[in-house]
């Protein structure tokens, strides 16, 4: 929630898994969130970043490494084979 001066005032953000798109609980100590760098053409960082979130579930089962792979592909941060 934003207040009268623009300012996040929330103490708590939920994330969503990238995966399933489901809330990831504020208890799931086994979920991870990752920030991918974006390079240019010629492979220099450009500072930013797109971040991706796997629930615990995701992970228990290992399906985490598919899934990032499948978010990179459809995103374009990496090529089809």
């Amino acid at each position: 929630m934003l207040n009268d001066e623009e300012k996040l005032v929330d103490l708590y953000i939920p994330r969503k898994c990238t995966a399933t798109k489901n809330l990831i609980k504020a208890k799931d100590h086994s979920s991870v969130q990752i920030n991918v760098g974006l390079v240019d053409a010629s492979g220099v960082y450009t500072g930013e970043f797109e971040t991706v979130a796997f629930c615990g579930e995701i992970r228990e089962n290992a399906k985490s490494d598919d899934a990032f792979n499948r978010y990179a592909i459809n995103n374009g941060l990496m090529k089809d084979l």
